[in-house]
């Protein structure tokens, strides 16, 4: 019997599928007009900069958990976002930060038993892919905001 496995994925494969959702979920925000990405809301639901907010608060800073082993609070609410632009480039400032952290997690972590933000158990594997995950539902949830407002969103499968 063999007891070779095969690796799908490897970490760095990943980190480029992830920042590819990334570049995308950019466009995202990039396509909404400006009071829209704040204040438009479909069904209770909430805006599209509030559901990046959590984005920004999961991702970067659970990679540098992840990373570092030093636990964060999980914090989803960034004061004072008021402009598309500052939160674009909150965005492109948290890509960096998973970028730097994500080369210091050794390759063995990733299948490794963990807790992210001191409560969400699993291995670092599953909570990265809850990451993107979660980001890629957000998105969707744009991608409805921005049809509804008779905009058409970017091309889902165009992740450059």
């Amino acid at each position: 019997m063999n007891t070779t496995t095969a690796q799908l994925i490897n970490a760095t494969e990943l980190l480029a599928h992830w920042q590819g959702h990334r570049a995308l979920t950019r466009r995202v925000i990039e396509a909404f007009p400006e009071k829209e990405l704040f204040n438009y809301s479909i069904g209770g639901m909430r805006s599209f900069a509030g559901m990046v907010m959590e984005l920004l608060g999961i991702g970067a800073p659970g990679i540098q958990e992840i990373a570092t082993g030093k636990i964060t609070e999980l914090n989803e609410h960034f004061e004072g976002i008021t402009q598309k632009e500052q939160l674009l480039k909150l965005w492109d400032e948290a890509t960096e930060t998973i970028n730097t952290y994500w080369e210091q997690i050794p390759e063995e972590k990733f299948s490794e038993e963990i807790t992210v933000f001191g409560q969400y158990k699993g291995t670092t594997w599953s909570s990265i892919f809850y990451f993107i995950d979660n980001e890629i539902h957000h998105r969707g949830e744009g991608y409805v905001y921005l049809r509804s407002l008779g905009i058409t969103p970017p091309f889902f499968f165009e992740r450059a």
